[in-house]
């Protein structure tokens, strides 16, 4: 897997959830906090996306925003209409969720709402550095496979077939690491230069280190080796990746490593040795001694903790 499809791997549980809804000024809907990303949609007509902190944000056809840190937020038909408060959690039934439905003789805004249930106690540093709202303005030409996955998604939600349950999910799943995608290309490319997991990203150097981590996280990798994989003196390399992701390579190693073995113990009884070997120990003591330092509790009381 990539960098961006091993950030997102790393912290989504459960199954995404989703629904296509048909509002009729007057309407508003606040959303509490909750351990999940949100998404929205419009399809058609036009909403105010209410965040928790921030000015509100005005949406048009074909706009998609994204709110990746879980905080409270309201969509509305104005900003000064009343609001129906609304938790998000595993349990909510999007296909549900109220408004204050005003005269079905006005043309609708139709929305796509959806939510990602992520575990934050080990938030990939590239989805942490997220701002509250990412909005993707809808423009001619602009992000065609985000376009593509929306309309798909809006097709089986509004008529769903045999299969639609799955082809949901799956599109769910492609429309979160669209949203990402779009969100980092239009930091690559806006005006000055990228920071933070953009510019670690767009750095050749850097990025081949990371697709290196990521893709063989039981090699032994060395300062020089990783620097060697982007064309990079061992020191010049260093230096690089620490201002780009934060911290030095081998300790990002060890971090990733570790996220590495948190979700295979959450994922199934796979052999603690077995995990060691593909998370880089030579043995499963080392790798127990590792997690416990890392974790706070040895493999196994994590494992059972989760299950």
């Amino acid at each position: 897997m990539d960098v961006l499809s091993d950030a997102i791997a790393a912290m989504r549980t459960g199954q995404p959830h989703s629904s296509r809804q048909d509002k009729y000024a007057p309407w508003g809907i606040r959303f509490d906090a909750s351990a999940g990303a949100g998404f929205h949609v419009v399809l058609q007509g036009s909403a105010w996306l209410i965040p928790s902190d921030g000015d509100p944000v005005a949406l048009g056809p074909g706009d998609v925003v994204f709110l990746a840190h879980g905080r409270g937020h309201a969509l509305a038909s104005d900003i000064d209409v009343p609001l129906e408060e609304v938790r998000l959690d595993q349990g909510t039934d999007l296909t549900e969720l109220p408004s204050v439905q005003g005269s079905l003789k006005r043309t609708p805004t139709v929305l796509l709402c959806g939510a990602y249930w992520l575990d934050r106690a080990r938030a990939h540093p590239l989805l942490a550095e997220l701002p509250e709202v990412v909005h993707l303005p809808a423009r001619v030409g602009a992000h065609r496979t985000l376009r593509a996955a929306v309309e798909l998604l809006g097709v089986e939600l509004e008529e769903p077939q045999p299969g639609s349950d799955t082809i949901v999910t799956s599109l769910l799943d492609t429309l979160l690491l669209y949203i990402l995608r779009a969100w980092w290309q239009r930091e690559r490319h806006g005006q000055g230069h990228p920071t933070g997991w953009s510019a670690a990203l767009a750095d050749p150097g850097v990025a081949a280190a990371l697709r290196a981590i990521h893709g063989d996280p039981s090699h032994p990798w060395t300062v020089q080796e990783l620097g060697a994989r982007g064309g990079l003196s061992r020191a010049a390399f260093a230096r690089r990746f620490t201002t780009l992701v934060g911290e030095p390579p081998l300790t990002y190693l060890t971090w990733w490593r570790m996220t590495t073995a948190g979700r295979l113990l959450r994922a199934d009884d796979t052999p603690l040795r077995l995990i060691a070997q593909r998370t880089g120990y030579a043995s499963e003591f080392a790798f127990a001694k590792a997690f416990k330092r890392e974790y706070g509790v040895a493999p196994g009381q994590y494992r059972k903790g989760v299950s």
